[in-house]
């Protein structure tokens, strides 16, 4: 094998590599060493491949034919790691199925009506099982390409994609509270720290920047920079993943799960800079998040962990849900302040039975397939 045949594909604040399932050895070990090759991992600034050297920019989607009835196409998402030979498998990116959604149209996984203003894409999600229903413009039958939609982290506008994440609470562990508590205490450097823990999307951690001793308007920069403190951050979260039976100790999270959970440190609303120097207000938000994973700090906010902070805010008691009003509890549309600007989505959670049970989580991206061609491996 020595060329591949891709896409590079722009969904949300992220990008990614598209490959065909067809393409790619069906050993897995084959398979991920050709991935990683493709990337360029491992290596910082993934010289060799294609990788881009950014958390944002090493994903990676697997398409192929549907496998399962009543969905247009499957997808197999992977997180490729810059500094370790690993594709973790375990989560999902949301900002990628907005490529994916984009993709299916564009490659005719979906049939699309010449006269019809928009189409669904029913992605399955293979990872976890779930399917997704993704809302995409179209003209004349083909992929809408322009649009008045912007997203914070991606420069300009473009047509707006509708992504429907209902169908995505407790998707790697069974439960939407996986730890089946609303709070938990996880002891780390002789103290304990209360999170919570969501399972949509992603699987989440929850803590209040208090805690770790920040404000909550620090930049990744900052963040990252704080002796020690990605430590800290990475045993809580090792602890969390050991206790859910991902990795097999904690002190094994980098390699035995890198990905998933995420990590999000959330504070109240209030003033700050973006990235970019942008000015935003606290009346502009709801409340503020910084979220970690893969080691590092993300520029603006996964969708992935947005369905989860949706998710959180609806459940009272929450350590997101005890940050805002009351009237945040069961249903609501929540704007949520990151590094890069700000992100909606609307949620709401039900009991059902003994169990909470996610029944709406709705929010809007954008998608461009930047290009399709051949990498030389």
């Amino acid at each position: 094998m020595t060329q591949l045949p891709i896409s590079i594909v722009r969904g949300g604040t992220s990008k990614g590599i598209f490959v065909e399932d067809k393409y790619l050895p069906v050993n897995v070990k084959e398979r991920d060493a050709v991935i990683l090759r493709v990337f360029g991992s491992p290596d910082l600034r993934q010289i060799d491949g294609l990788g881009g050297a950014d958390i944002l920019t090493s994903k990676l989607a697997i398409i192929g034919k549907p496998s399962i009835e009543g969905v247009d196409i499957d997808y197999t998402f992977g997180q490729v790691s810059i500094v370790e030979p690993v594709v973790d498998y375990k989560g999902n990116c949301g900002n990628i199925s907005a490529g994916v959604a984009a993709y299916a149209i564009e490659k005719g996984y979906v049939k699309v009506d010449p006269l019809a203003t928009e189409q669904d894409v029913r992605i399955h999600m293979v990872n976890t099982g779930r399917i997704l229903v993704a809302t995409v413009p179209v003209n004349k039958g083909k992929l809408a390409r322009e649009g008045d939609y912007e997203i914070a982290g991606v420069p300009g506008s473009h047509a707006k994609i509708d992504i429907n994440w209902a169908d995505c609470g407790g998707e790697t562990t069974g439960k939407l509270l996986p730890t089946s508590h609303i709070r938990d205490l996880v002891s780390c450097d002789d103290r304990d720290y209360e999170v919570s823990v969501i399972d949509a999307g992603n699987v989440t951690i929850f803590i209040n920047a208090e805690q770790l001793g920040l404000s909550g308007i620090e930049s990744p920069s900052e963040i990252q920079s704080k002796d020690g403190l990605m430590d800290k951050i990475e045993e809580i979260r090792g602890r969390v993943a050991e206790k859910l039976g991902l990795v097999s100790n904690y002190k094994n999270s980098v390699k035995e799960s890198p990905y998933t959970p995420f990590f999000s440190i959330v504070s109240k609303a209030k003033n700050y800079k973006t990235i970019s120097g942008r000015d935003i207000l606290s009346n502009e938000i709801d409340i503020l998040s910084r979220l970690i994973f893969m080691q590092g700090i993300h520029k603006a906010h996964p969708v992935t962990g947005t369905v989860a902070f949706g998710a959180a805010s609806t459940i009272q008691g929450t350590v997101v849900n005890a940050l805002l009003s009351d009237e945040f509890t069961g249903n609501n549309s929540i704007n949520i302040g990151h590094p890069s600007g700000i992100i909606n989505i609307a949620s709401e959670t039900i009991m059902q039975g003994c169990d909470i049970k996610l029944t709406k989580s709705n929010i809007g991206r954008t998608a461009r397939i930047i290009l399709d061609g051949i990498v030389y491996l």
